[in-house]
């Protein structure tokens, strides 16, 4: 494993995360979870991504349990607020002052530790003042419950706005949370710009399109039983749902060579795609099956050369949306 730092400050983060979103607490059973954190504790992860709203909070309890016992310095856990948890209610979502205080606690608990490393905006609140919003941040950050701040899916300009009011109270707002991946580009024009000159770092997710850069779907084939296009309980049919057209499926296809060439698995491909950019400081995976975090993590370390890269782009680059009006938050409080 090889660490990078998050953004212009000192944390040293694993470059392949593990995360949970739409597996523990849904998707698998609390063992299998268990065993696929252990799998990434065993294969040098110590950074662990989370959220309040994953499986309505369970995801983070299943976190904690699976990390508990494990010396606490050595790893670096992070979690977000902003989607609607608990009964729904109407504070129950949102960047309010309310909501942030009340979700931190809740998350601490879950989490089973005093502090998380990383406290994440999950989306954009637009009912919310920023001022407060940043506010309530920074008192999270000085009441020791978190160490650094992140966003997560913010526009350019709203990052740019957050790190300004940040830096103005005294705290480092150091990550910005996208989807980047080979088909999902919409962060390259506007927010890895700002982020460059900011000092803010990319720890992006769903780098193997959730599953669809891995070549396990055929162009006009049957879903594969289990895979995650056909998880209707925890969600991942929907989320899945836009890459599956024949057109994307056949470009997948033919990155197989590429990968076959190199050595690598086609998740492997994926995931070194995403870390050969430069702003890009971990690539966030998840897992439903221990022995998939050790094909994740066999993508650390690798180096991309130029050649490979256009490689690819001359394979998937016109299939990929760019449009970065595609990064967009809730117009009101989801409840």
């Amino acid at each position: 494993m090889e660490f990078r730092y998050l953004g212009n400050s000192g944390l040293k983060i694993s470059e392949i995360t593990y995360g949970n979103w739409l597996t523990h607490g849904s998707q698998v059973e609390n063992d299998i979870a268990t065993q696929c954190v252990h799998a990434a504790l065993d294969a040098g992860i110590t950074t662990f991504d989370t959220a309040d709203v994953y499986a309505n909070t369970r995801a983070e309890q299943v976190l904690g349990d699976a990390l508990a016992g494990q010396r606490r310095e050595s790893l670096e856990i992070f979690t977000k607020v902003y989607w609607p948890t608990g009964p729904r209610g109407h504070n129950d979502s949102g960047l309010s002052r309310k909501h942030i205080l009340e979700s931190i606690n809740g998350s601490l608990r879950r989490l089973g530790t005093d502090y998380v490393d990383l406290y994440q905006a999950h989306r954009f609140d637009y009912e919310t003042p920023l001022e407060e919003t940043m506010q309530a941040f920074a008192d999270v950050v000085r009441q020791g419950k978190a160490l650094y701040i992140g966003v997560s899916e913010w526009t350019a300009e709203q990052i740019r706005a957050g790190h300004a009011l940040a830096e103005d109270l005294g705290v480092q707002l150091i990550s910005s949370q996208p989807q980047y991946n080979m088909l999902w580009r919409v962060i390259e024009a506007e927010v890895i710009p700002a982020c460059e000159e900011l000092g803010i770092s990319q720890i992006v997710w769903s780098p193997i399109a959730q599953g669809v850069l891995t070549g396990k779907y055929a162009p006009g084939g049957e879903l594969p039983a289990g895979s995650r296009a056909t998880d209707e309980k925890g969600g991942g049919a929907q989320s899945i749902k836009r890459y599956l057209t024949d057109e994307v499926l056949a470009g997948v296809e033919q990155l197989k060579p590429i990968a076959a060439d190199l050595g690598l698995s086609m998740a492997q491909l994926a995931v070194a795609w995403v870390l050969a950019n430069d702003n890009v400081a971990s690539a966030l995976v998840g897992a439903s099956k221990p022995e998939q975090v050790a094909d994740n993590v066999g993508a650390a370390g690798v180096k991309l050369e130029p050649e490979v890269l256009s490689r690819i782009d001359a394979v998937v680059g016109n299939l990929a949306v760019t449009d970065p009006a595609k990064t967009v938050s809730p117009d009101t409080r989801p409840s």
